[in-house]
């Protein structure tokens, strides 16, 4: 049976958080909150973040490594806590800070973005043990960050219309090609990069694609520049360049040839994340809704009386509902069963990205001319929650890998 009450141990973790943010992070957000209100002072005029609001990040990140949360859904071999933390404590963690706090860039930088593309990530499993030492101090202590160098300008969810290749040189791999829509890229120290190295098994997508770890050095791999999205003034995506970038076979994870798999290994964990912290907005957005609704007064009456708001309140609940019982259901499952359930990891994806969209935009509807100023946070949601419906595989392709399941005989719901 699936027991939905917020197991003792996982209290404690949300409490022992919620005093560290208080204690730790609230008084970094005081002393740079020039930079933080304003996005002309957030980054610099490379779009970039500021010095200071990098500084900022990584003291957030170290002190949250040194307090044992930036690594505790960490895999285990890498020295990370995840043995003791499952997919419901991912989900329960996450959906309880954003709850609490909406979207806020910094308080997001306690645990690896992604938890699949940084920090103590599943896909570092295959580093050469001598790799293992050089990098995973820095990156388990929050100075050292990574990113996932696979999608392409012409190869984002089809990986199979790769262009970067990789040429074998004595011991050493000499990459060339570009890598676009990179998370971290910008700010990076290393990047994992995939690239063809067997022309024929690629062809007859057998495999044929590596995945290196190289270095920004910036000479033959660099972050060329920075993507703004949605009317910001910088980000953290960016386009990586790779000229004759010279890679030891060492530096190779995973193995020759059967690099793809790394690129999905941990993924499943990433996407719980993410529906989890789609599920914790949305409750943050309908508490203001509901407060406001409560307050604001129109034609005599408070606005939540009028059944135009009530009906959008209730759509909300709705949709939370459904959103965070799908989230439970798949990461129980995801515990306790032996097989991965596909179908489901790839329904939460779809559908609390999208929930969350519509959550928010009717929060901001609810609040009139007040939803729309920057004042309330809730647009900055509302933009964030647009571009969560993109990386790791869209909803059209979360929706295709559901149907294909369907065809294939899984049709359980249980």
């Amino acid at each position: 049976m699936i027991d939905f009450k917020i197991p003792d141990e996982i209290k404690e973790v949300i409490t022992s958080i919620d005093k560290f943010i208080e204690r730790e992070i609230t008084p970094i957000k005081s002393k740079y909150q020039k930079q933080i209100e304003n996005e002309r002072y957030y980054y610099d005029e490379d779009g970039r973040f500021s010095k200071e609001i990098l500084d900022a990040m990584r003291e957030i990140r170290m002190k949250s490594a040194e307090a044992g949360f930036y690594n505790m859904f960490g895999d285990p071999a890498l020295g990370g806590n995840g043995d003791m933390f499952g997919p419901i404590a991912v989900a329960l963690v996450h959906e309880s800070i954003m709850k609490k706090h909406g979207y806020d860039p910094l308080i997001m930088e306690i645990f690896p973005g992604g938890l699949f593309t940084n920090g103590l990530t599943p896909v570092l499993l295959g580093l050469h043990p001598e790799v293992k030492d050089e990098i995973l101090p820095g990156v388990e202590s929050g100075e050292t960050l990574l990113c996932f160098g696979l999608s392409e300008p012409d190869a984002g969810s089809d990986v199979w219309s790769m262009k970067t290749k990789a040429e074998k040189d004595g011991d050493h791999w000499i990459i060339n090609g570009t890598k676009q829509w990179i998370s971290y890229s910008p700010y990076a120290q290393y990047s994992m990069v995939f690239a063809i190295t067997d022309s024929e098994l690629f062809a007859k997508r057998k495999g044929g694609i590596s995945c290196f770890l190289v270095p920004f050095d910036g000479e033959t791999c660099v972050n060329t520049s920075v993507i703004p999205i949605l009317g910001h003034l910088g980000g953290r995506i960016g386009i990586v360049s790779l000229e004759n970038a010279r890679v030891h076979e060492k530096y190779i994870i995973g193995d020759l040839h059967q690099g793809f798999g790394k690129a999905l290994h941990g993924v499943d964990i990433g996407r719980v994340v993410m529906a989890a912290n789609c599920v914790g907005a949305a409750q943050w957005a309908l508490d203001l809704a509901i407060d406001y609704a409560n307050e604001r007064k129109t034609f005599g009456v408070t606005i939540g009386q009028h059944q135009a708001v009530q009906i959008m309140l209730a759509d909300c609940a709705l949709d939370i509902y459904a959103a965070r019982n799908m989230l439970l259901h798949c990461a129980w499952k995801m515990e306790n069963q032996e097989s991965i359930p596909i179908k489901e990891i790839s329904m939460i994806k779809a559908f609390s990205t999208e929930m969350l969209q519509r959550v928010a935009d009717r929060c901001m509807q609810i609040h009139g001319g007040m939803g729309l100023t920057n004042e309330l946070k809730l647009e900055k949601v509302w933009r964030w929650a647009r571009s969560q419906r993109i990386p790791d595989g869209t909803t059209e392709i979360q929706k295709n890998t559901i149907a294909k399941r369907l065809l294939k005989g899984d049709r359980s719901f249980i």
